[in-house]
């Protein structure tokens, strides 16, 4: 083991089986033949996926639950697949909709596939030898074998192990059909992505499809597919939907996602996502979605109120280290800690110059042309609009160096080339006049 061993490290050496150490760490809502899936971990190693929908240039933190189940089985000594999902975005996965989804071209779910696969070779190692030579994990697009399938061969070879019955008992389906109503292709979605299971345990032997607990009919729909076609023996195992203690949707900030692309969301505010976690779902969110051990986490975690702040900053650490690098997470806790302990001085130099501040630029000529205030903190995304800017101030959730603002429709003057914005207590800006 490393000098700081991991908590899936710890556990294999411990002989510990991969489907306790999901439970204990909480990613586990339902497995169909639990026991038998237990003894196939301990004859192992198996081979297991989860598919990520290529609807958008980024994965999200709502995506982080079927990441880590997948960087956790590889780490603990298991085959790993992540599967693209270009030929199932084709259909659409009707899943949670109350309508269809926009179609997407081929172009766009490849161009989103290569900002998907960066994100994913942070957690997952396609080369083998990272993780202490486990085997190397793969990530396949669907469209693969999806794609060239004949239709009516596929009828007849797939569709014939579904009935009509048993689908329409699927909320998904059955919910749309009173309501909205669903399309013919929507229909078959359940029925290609029961296709790749029973592909993907043909060409790789894998026995084990992992999701989130809305994917429970679809998985299963998958295995009693490979049963019917091959007689094979395979397995569902879903975790179960992360809502925060107050009941609000993983992945969520400020009504926008958190994106794990640094372009779309960067390091500090990632960073700050984490650290702001509710006091009640720090140890569970420290087991689901960092490798920190379980008696650290018990030690961090065995206090309340404002000594929980240790714990938080490791949580947001280690969240932001797997995602963006451990370089980028020291530099969002340095930030974080500048501005939150009060040590920052808008009238010193480093100011101006610390590269680790989350900053926003604006031109001198913006600045010259008499840029409100309110358009500043809208530009450095602290206020959704003008007219939230005003509502904010007038309630003294803003301020300038400091100094509360209660008029935002003033002119931008700043007293030097940079200035700290603030939205409530934890929102912070540095502006830089360029």
């Amino acid at each position: 083991m490393s000098a700081n061993p991991t908590a899936p490290e710890i556990a294999r050496a411990a002989g510990v089986n991969p489907l306790a150490y999901l439970r204990e760490r909480g990613f586990i809502y339902q497995v169909s033949d639990e026991e038998a899936l237990r003894e196939a971990f301990a004859a192992g190693p198996i081979t297991a996926y989860v598919g990520f929908d290529p609807s958008a240039p980024s994965l999200h933190v709502g995506n982080l639950v079927g990441i880590m189940l997948l960087a956790t089985l590889q780490r603990l000594g298991n085959r790993v697949i992540a599967v693209a999902g270009g030929g199932t975005a084709l259909v659409g996965d009707p899943t949670g909709r109350t309508s269809a989804r926009k179609p997407l071209t081929p172009e766009e779910i490849d161009s989103n596939l290569v900002g998907i696969t960066r994100q994913l070779a942070h957690y997952l190692d396609f080369e083998g030898g990272r993780f202490g030579g486990n085997p190397p994990a793969m990530l396949v697009n669907n469209a693969a074998w999806l794609v060239p399938l004949r239709y009516i061969e596929f009828l007849r070879d797939v569709g014939r192990h579904f009935t009509v019955n048993e689908m329409l008992d699927t909320e998904t389906y059955r919910v749309r059909l009173g309501t909205t109503g669903l399309n013919v292709v929507e229909f078959n979605y359940q029925l290609v992505q029961a296709y790749d299971f029973l592909h993907l345990y043909r060409a790789e032997g894998c026995i084990l499809q992992m999701g989130g607990s809305d994917q429970w009919g679809n998985i299963v729909a998958g295995v009693d597919l490979i049963r019917k076609a091959v007689g094979g023996k395979a397995f569902a195992l879903v975790a179960p939907l992360i809502v925060s203690s107050s009941g609000e949707k993983m992945g969520k900030t400020a009504g926008n996602a958190v994106w794990l692309d640094s372009d779309l969301v960067s390091p500090y505010d990632y960073y700050q996502y984490w650290v702001n976690t509710e006091d009640a779902d720090v140890a569970r969110f420290l087991r689901l979605f960092t490798f920190v051990p379980e008696e650290r986490i018990a030690n961090l975690t065995s206090v309340a109120g404002a000594a929980l702040r240790d714990a938080k900053e490791v949580l947001a650490f280690e969240a932001t280290a797997l995602t963006h690098g451990a370089a980028a997470a020291a530099a969002a806790r340095d930030a974080a800690r500048t501005l939150f302990g009060q040590r920052l001085d808008v009238a010193d130099v480093a100011f101006v110059d610390d590269p680790t501040l989350p900053t926003t630029e604006i031109t001198a000529a913006e600045v010259a042309a008499g840029i409100s205030l309110a358009d500043v903190f809208v530009r450095a995304g602290l206020a959704a609009s003008r007219g939230d800017a005003r509502r904010v101030a007038a309630q003294g959730g803003l301020s300038v160096n400091g100094e509360r603002v209660g008029d935002v429709d003033v002119p931008f003057a700043p007293r030097r080339e940079a200035a700290l914005l603030r939205a409530g207590k934890k929102r912070y800006r540095r502006i830089l006049v360029v």
